[in-house]
């Protein structure tokens, strides 16, 4: 990684490209990445699997503070693979309640800057890691498309059933739960952090994004 470059903070939408952008940045730079998007959904998958209501905010910050979360190319929760779990139309519908639920936020953000700082280096993808979690992160993206475009990937990268329209209403009902929640809500493109790089993917391909990235440091 070039030495001006330690940490990379990816974020944006559901479905816009960040992880394939974070698995690509950090295999280009040899450093690990962290999928923080999928420490919130590993939180909705328990809930659900062990019957707690996701609106039941205090339960589930108890929750998010008793279980083990490994979230990288796969996810481990308390020694399981969810990877496939987590990712679920079930899990869709859920992890907005819990990302909107302040103490879990609180546990999360404390576990990915200990991560961070674990590491010193990384490429970290979520909605609010350049301006809550590493506002000091070297370098800011800030990765966004179309919400059509967005809900296309998306059903391409999934087999669950839905079709791209019932992808599309979920998208759009995510986007509004994430940008109008009290604690760090989902920025749009105009209030990311001063520092950030606003790459639009729609129409792009993977590589061309990355290069665009790999650009900037």
């Amino acid at each position: 990684m070039p030495a001006a470059v330690r940490v990379v903070a990816i974020d944006g939408p559901a479905g816009a490209g960040k992880s394939t952008l974070a698995e690509a940045v950090a295999a280009h730079l040899g450093v690990e990445r962290l999928d923080s998007g999928a420490m919130y959904r590993a939180v909705a998958w328990s809930a659900l699997r062990h019957g707690v209501d996701p609106a039941d905010t205090e339960a589930v910050a108890r929750l998010a503070r008793a279980i083990h979360i490994e979230a990288a190319e796969e996810v481990i929760v308390d020694g399981e693979d969810a990877t496939d779990a987590i990712r679920s139309a079930e899990v869709d519908a859920a992890v907005s309640a819990v990302a909107a639920n302040p103490e879990v936020r609180a546990e999360l953000v404390a576990r990915q800057r200990a991560w961070v700082a674990a590491r010193g280096r990384g490429v970290v993808e979520g909605r609010d890691i350049g301006t809550v979690v590493l506002p000091d992160a070297d370098l800011k993206v800030y990765l966004t498309a179309s919400s059509e475009t967005r809900a296309e990937r998306r059903s391409r990268e999934r087999a669950d059933g839905r079709s791209v329209d019932d992808v599309h209403r979920a998208l759009v009902r995510r986007d509004r739960l994430d940008s109008t929640r009290p604690t760090s809500p989902l920025p749009s493109p105009e209030d990311v952090a001063d520092d950030a790089r606003v790459i639009d993917s729609t129409g792009k391909s993977a590589r061309a994004v990355l290069e665009e990235v790999l650009a900037c440091l």
